[in-house]
């Protein structure tokens, strides 16, 4: 029999800082201070300084192992931090976790479920355990949060004959019983089928537009793009960097994309103007621009340098577009392609990882 735990129970900022605005700005409903967790040698959380805006659907990214399960089950108050602090709802966890809990949903590590009972009744169990649930109103509230994931058809049908999606979408049920003003979740739609992904992001978004913070732990790139209004990205155990999903892709440089039926041309030109990474798929060539030239020579310096130093020319698109032209590629479309999350987290780590949606 699978016992149930704890973790299903009842701003805009600066890319590349600690913190994302300041109090005056957006009141934060989670805010951490060099929050660090280390088990036997192994620092798993390495001095975080998190703050997740009121009212956003905030995106914590980072690849498997890289600290964001540990890091929500210390603000959760399910396990201690090593040093620092952790406030949620403005409280301090987990000294404050009778007060602040009945106002969190959370699914953490996927659900635990009496796998003898029913969906239903797994939820009328979740609820009865939750000291401020309206027992007169348990019944429709169960049968609102199993609609609410697509559950409804199976609600009699027993937890153990769950699929994991199943069991996914009835552990998110367990955390919309009632109204939170903050809901974590840890992977929701780990398990899930395409369209159980869309139906959950979905539900995301309606959360959010009543109100309720969101607070979801991914490793999909493309999730957090989609569904997200802010996102920190975590690595080894660190944070890189927090702000919004637009700053952070504004605050990389896109990819040159072009389309030609002559690609091995293309990527001949294209390397000789300092074009890398260059990748072809079909008729698309993409590369990264070579980096802008530093700024040239302070006046103030002395002559002597001023003459010596050697300015570069920032490479001219339209003189790039001009050269394959001129080579006899024949172009059908030439730009740079708008920077995605992808492309911000793999310049910000150096690094990959899961980007399916």
């Amino acid at each position: 029999m699978e016992e149930p735990s704890a973790a299903a129970g009842p701003g805009t900022g600066r890319p590349g800082t600690g913190r994302a605005g300041t109090a005056a700005e957006v009141e934060a409903v989670i805010e951490t201070r060099g929050l660090t967790k280390q088990y036997r040698g192994t620092l798993a959380v390495d001095g975080l300084d998190l703050r997740v805006p009121r009212g956003s659907v905030f995106g914590f990214l980072g690849p498997n192992g890289s600290g964001k399960t540990t890091t929500i089950r210390m603000l959760m108050g399910l396990i201690e931090p090593t040093a620092g602090t952790a406030a949620v709802l403005g409280r301090p966890m987990p000294r404050s976790g009778r007060t602040v809990l009945p106002k969190v949903g959370a699914l953490i590590e996927g659900p635990a479920l009496y796998g003898f009972l029913s969906g239903r009744d797994n939820l009328v169990r979740y609820d009865s355990a939750d000291p401020t649930a309206d027992p007169r109103t348990r019944t429709a509230r169960v049968g609102d949060a199993l609609d609410r994931v697509g559950l409804a058809a199976a609600a009699g049908k027993k937890a153990r004959a769950y699929s994991l999606g199943m069991k996914q979408r009835l552990g998110l049920a367990s955390a919309l019983l009632q109204p939170r003003e903050l809901l974590v979740l840890d992977e929701p739609t780990n398990g899930l089928d395409p369209q159980g992904m869309r139906e959950i992001r979905s539900l995301i978004r309606e959360l959010a537009a009543d109100g309720t913070t969101v607070f979801l732990s991914s490793h999909l790139l493309d999730e957090i793009e989609q569904v997200c209004s802010h996102v920190a990205v975590m690595a080894r155990g660190r944070l890189i960097t927090q702000g919004t999903v637009a700053e952070l892709a504004a605050g990389t440089r896109g990819r040159l994309a072009v389309t030609t039926p002559d690609p091995a041309d293309a990527v001949r030109i294209l390397k000789e103007h300092g074009v890398t990474d260059l990748i072809v798929l079909d008729d698309k060539v993409t590369g990264e621009l070579p980096p802008d030239p530093p700024d040239a020579p302070d006046p103030s310096e002395s002559a002597e340098t001023a003459e010596t130093a050697e300015v570069a020319e920032p490479l001219d698109l339209a003189d790039l577009n001009a050269a394959l032209v001129a080579a006899g590629v024949r172009v059908r479309g030439f730009g740079v392609e708008r920077a995605s999350l992808e492309d911000a987290f793999v310049a910000l780590t150096g690094e990959g990882f899961d980007v399916a949606g």
